[in-house]
């Protein structure tokens, strides 16, 4: 079985609670020796640079003094906080610490695979779903909160007699998401994955630059659509209705 070397180490050190805890739940894995896939493996690995990184970050704060490192991440989240207050509103701020992380868990994941000897995750359907029901359940969750028993008024429509067949189709729109989330981001990074392998297969050298700039640029834009989307319907969702 094909494993990358960072998954390999991670099965060599958990394989054995990892079967354990996959057999309390009835799950058995095709090779217990190596329960970890490539996907999960690249996703801890991404979870635990982000957790380095965060608290590196906190470590060096300074108001006198700000690093380099200060300035990027005010600028992310001056560019965050912006985007989400024309979309959101002026209650934005609660929802930017769940914005920011989800959107440098998915650029991180988009760009991984350009490193050698790593993979992109977000190339495997499961990763972009599990994003997607996360978020599903975050917006859904400060909808009830925002709105409480009233929030059911957003599947309704404004019409009363309508309002049986406007809530099965709301419902069905509200699941669709979920779905449209993970195929946009899977597709886009699988194919910029497909085209970059094509390339370096058939000219290593030179023409796949630029097609590793093209990854890039779509890791980015991606991301930026997702995490878009996330606030559009964080603002739907939070709205109350008059």
């Amino acid at each position: 079985m094909h494993q990358l070397p960072f998954t390999a180490l991670l099965n060599q050190l958990l394989a054995g609670p990892v079967n354990a805890l996959l057999n309390a739940v009835h799950i058995h894995p095709a090779h217990p020796t190596a329960p970890i896939p490539d996907h999960v493996a690249m996703q801890v690995l991404v979870f635990a640079v982000l957790i380095v990184f965060f608290v590196v970050t906190r470590a060096s704060l300074s108001v006198e003094k700000p690093g380099t490192l200060q300035h990027i991440i005010e600028g992310v989240y001056n560019f965050m906080d912006v985007q989400s207050e024309e979309i959101i509103g002026h209650d934005n701020k609660r929802y930017l610490s769940y914005l920011i992380t989800l959107g440098l868990f998915i650029l991180c994941c988009n760009l991984l695979g350009l490193i050698p000897f790593f993979e992109t995750p977000t190339g495997v359907p499961v990763v972009p779903l599990g994003c997607a029901v996360v978020t599903w359940f975050y917006y859904q969750f400060h909808g009830l909160r925002a709105n409480g028993p009233g929030y059911v008024k957003h599947f309704l429509g404004p019409v009363w007699w309508l309002a049986p067949l406007m809530f099965v189709i709301e419902v069905c729109s509200h699941l669709a998401r979920m779905l449209s989330l993970t195929i946009r981001l899977f597709a886009n990074m699988f194919a910029g994955d497909m085209v970059t392998l094509v390339f370096f297969s058939l000219v290593p050298v030179g023409l796949p630059v630029l097609f590793l700039g093209l990854h890039v640029g779509v890791s980015l834009i991606q991301t930026f659509i997702f995490v878009l989307l996330t606030m559009v319907y964080l603002g739907e969702a939070t709205a109350h209705e008059h």
